[in-house]
């Protein structure tokens, strides 16, 4: 198994595997505090200047990732939770 650290996945970008968008990059992750597994990937929206400091983020189960590249994470766009 390949480990790999939250600073490292951060640097990657993430990208949709369906319409080739930049989500932009992993701002955090969601844990299982039992099992200790990633289980979403939380990114901070490119789209767009903040309303009042705020960003949308965009929370993408982990099942969602098709590969984790080099340089990008890419992503099937299926299923998108927007947290306001």
């Amino acid at each position: 198994m390949f480990m790999m650290t939250l600073s490292q996945l951060q640097q990657k970008e993430i990208i949709t595997i369906n319409r080739g968008e930049r989500l932009g990059f992993i701002s955090d992750l969601e844990i299982d505090p039992d099992e200790g597994y990633i289980i979403s990937i939380i990114i901070l929206l490119r789209e767009g200047a903040p309303l009042f400091g705020k960003h949308q983020e965009v929370i993408i189960p982990w099942e969602q990732i098709i590969t984790i590249g080099e340089d990008v994470i890419l992503v099937k766009d299926e299923k998108r939770v927007y947290d306001k």
